[in-house]
């Protein structure tokens, strides 16, 4: 596995995503644990989770315990990522509490749920329309200052709270985690900015548009075509496409299966042609 860098601690340039495990539609238990073992065993360093990646109301930090109990015993270096300021109420819907009390909480609760001292990275989920961005930032700055959390990131951003944030931190910013898929492209400039800062991009939703095999619309025609010249998957392709992008782009792909989570995880291997991506950028 080909490795990227989050602050100063290098990664697998693909990550898992763990809300598939444990939201509508999940799996069971056993065959989630054998994803993420199928995501070690290939190289996967970096697992992305939530305190909200849950279904029912009572089980709050379902995924961060799942993958906890998943990961415990590896021998290798291991990033897990959590994010706090998203909730899932139960009734199927989401809301947001950017609140420094909240997230402050939050933060403690994750901590006990993963059985850790500090929590590897910890990402503000989402802005709530109701705090002060500033405030928000300001309670994760705290929880960086008192070594509650090793890295701090953030997530659904635009390019002026990527710098309020960074600026908050005090430059600690290490990553922006952005809906981004050849079906969701709006976030292009926070990519852009990423890069300039030296700032881990980490697309959450990557596969989007093209995430089922055989249902692939005709934009995306271009995937599975460059995927059949190489005789992979047009989703190996679109992970491939996503890391040519930039040395800062760390894709997350969601995965309930072993043989999903295999596929992406080959992906960094995936050389593609200045041609091939061309055509894929204008897919």
């Amino acid at each position: 596995m080909r490795t990227r860098r989050i602050g100063d601690l290098e990664v697998s340039a693909i990550g898992l995503g763990g809300m598939p495990m444990s939201i509508e539609g999940r799996p069971d238990r056993e065959r989630s644990i054998a994803t993420v073992h199928a995501a070690l065993d290939a190289g996967v360093t970096l697992f992305d989770t939530a305190d909200s990646y849950h279904l029912h109301a009572d089980e709050v930090g379902h995924n961060e315990t799942l993958l906890a109990e998943a990961i415990a015993g590896h021998g290798g270096d291991v990033l897990i990522a959590t994010k706090g300021g998203h909730l899932r109420p139960g009734d199927g819907s989401w809301t947001v509490d950017g609140s420094p009390e909240h997230i402050k909480s939050a933060c403690e609760a994750s901590l006990a749920r993963l059985g850790v001292e500090a929590i590897g990275l910890y990402q503000f989920h989402r802005p709530d329309p109701t705090v002060d961005y500033a405030d928000s930032i300001g309670a994760v700055r705290e929880l960086l200052d008192a070594g509650k959390i090793r890295y701090a990131g953030i997530s659904n951003a635009t390019p002026d709270q990527i710098r309020q944030a960074d600026e908050i931190l005090g430059g600690r910013l290490v990553s922006v985690q952005n809906q981004f898929s050849p079906a969701f492209r709006s976030s292009e400039p926070e990519l852009e900015l990423c890069a300039k800062m030296g700032i881990a991009f980490l697309p959450w939703s990557p596969l989007g548009g093209i995430s089922r095999a055989g249902e692939l619309g005709a934009r995306f025609d271009a995937f599975a075509e460059v995927g059949r010249d190489h005789g992979v998957s047009p989703q190996q392709v679109c992970l491939a496409w996503m890391l040519a992008k930039s040395d800062v782009v760390i894709p997350i792909p969601g995965s309930s299966r072993p043989e999903t989570i295999r596929d992406s995880a080959a992906a960094p291997e995936l050389t593609l042609t200045d041609e091939e991506l061309a055509r894929l950028d204008n897919a």
